[in-house]
């Protein structure tokens, strides 16, 4: 839709959105700009926070090189858990306070830059951790005032995490994800290099590529920002403003990118070509769903990834069960995606159409089952499993599930459709199985 195509706001919603973005650099050799970069923003002494896998890479080494290069202090912590606790995120936010750099420079997945945004935060605005933690989780107290500079660099196409205000951790008490967003939180600056992403396995491009894909299309099918309520002040205004023009751009765009390489980029690790453009749809669609928000397929993945009992796929560390976050997604977005269908069926054949699937002769009735089969197809060719069952599920677990995912309100307001738990515990029920 262009600008105009949007209804206008109905009363008391609001009729504006705001863009934000990080600054970010794209393009293959760009991460040697790393050290020039942080001395750009007078950067003197630098925390570096990677894991303990990426660390072992030439890439790590490249990163440290580039900031010593630079006359840069470098500290490096590299005890970044995948699929972060908030145990390793206050493990991280102590480093960070005894250390008390200049600045950040993260070299990871989403783990790591999401652990190097929560350290940077509590080393700046000491606090228990729940302060900032979204409600009702947490307390979701604003954050203070501006962070430290950090500059993300990404090893993995999927997250975005290098251009959001979010950051998301497994919450052990509750055995449920949840996370903390402000613009405070997103990187200064993003180095995106897609020969970063050369030694990933097909497993984790699979995953990762399937956060990308949902990301597109929740952003694209979210409830439209002019039905959210007005903010009493603009600086109120949420992330998650919902669809709008600016975030349409980048979802449009992402899914087409989708289509065309993600099965290319899984199949052939030497397929440069497909490598950099799901590293493009990466930040395209982070920086859309940046401005306006995921919803359901996301708020149901919290309570997939933290209920996980022994799966543990191929491709990741073996050391703990674990869904990984692009898998908890998407076994969910089929059973979402018929359901959220009847709202804006065109918007959903669009996404399908984009995907690669034809859609010639389907109408608005047959939008929701278009759309489900598409990633249903994808899932399949890059071997994802069959739905919920297919992570060690069963339709015992549905009523935990739902009790898990209800409280991801911040994300599941912005669902096009309501998501009360017994619609939830419907959906759940639903993603069991696709084939």
């Amino acid at each position: 839709m262009a600008c105009c195509d949007f209804p206008t706001a109905a009363k008391g919603c609001d009729g504006a959105f705001t863009i934000d973005a990080s600054r970010v650099t794209f393009g293959r050799g760009c991460l040697a700009e790393v050290g020039a970069r942080a001395s750009a923003l007078g950067l003197r002494r630098v925390a570096l926070f990677s894991d303990a896998d990426v660390a072992k890479l030439s890439i790590f080494e490249k990163t440290r090189a580039s900031l010593l290069a630079a006359g840069l202090a470098v500290i490096t912590y590299t005890d970044v858990h995948v699929e972060p606790t908030d145990m390793s995120f206050l493990d991280g936010a102590r480093f960070a306070q005894e250390l008390n750099p200049d600045g950040y420079v993260s070299l990871g997945g989403g783990s790591v830059i999401d652990t190097c945004k929560a350290a940077n935060l509590y080393a700046t605005y000491p606090a228990e951790l729940l302060t900032y933690v979204n409600a009702p989780v947490g307390e979701g107290k604003p954050v203070p005032g501006p962070l430290k500079p950090h500059i993300a660099c990404p090893t993995t196409a999927g997250t975005g995490s290098e251009v959001t205000g979010i950051t998301i951790f497994d919450l052990l008490s509750l055995s449920a994800k949840t996370g903390i967003a402000s613009p405070a939180l997103r990187p200064t600056e993003a180095l995106v290099d897609p020969d970063c992403t050369a030694s990933l396995p097909p497993e984790v491009v699979a995953a990762a590529g399937l956060d990308v894909l949902s990301h597109a299309l929740e952003s694209y099918t979210a409830r439209p920002y002019v039905r959210r309520l007005a903010p009493e002040r603009p600086n109120l205004r949420p992330m998650s403003q919902g669809a709008n023009p600016w975030s349409d751009l980048g979802c449009r765009a992402a899914l087409r990118l989708l289509g065309q390489y993600l099965e290319r980029a899984v199949q052939d690790s030497a397929d440069s070509e497909a490598r950099e453009q799901m590293m493009w749809a990466a930040t395209l669609a982070g920086i859309a769903f940046g401005n306006a928000g995921v919803h359901a397929p996301h708020g149901m993945a919290y309570a997939v990834a933290g209920l996980v009992r022994d799966f543990r796929p191929s491709g990741y560390p073996a050391d703990k069960p674990l869904v990984p976050h692009g898998m908890a997604v998407i076994v969910n977005a089929p059973s979402v995606f018929r359901f959220t269908a009847q709202v804006s069926p065109e918007r959903h054949l669009e996404g399908a159409q984009l995907l690669g699937a034809d859609t010639q002769g389907a109408d608005a009735n047959d939008a929701g089952e278009v759309l489900a089969n598409e990633i249903i197809r994808i899932m399949r060719a890059v071997g994802m499993p069959n739905g919920l069952s297919g992570v060690g599920y069963t339709d015992d677990d549905v009523a935990a599930l739902a009790e898990g995912a209800y409280p991801q309100q911040r994300l599941l307001q912005n669902a096009p459709r309501a998501m009360s738990k017994p619609v939830l515990a419907d959906l759940f029920r639903q993603a069991m199985r696709y084939w």
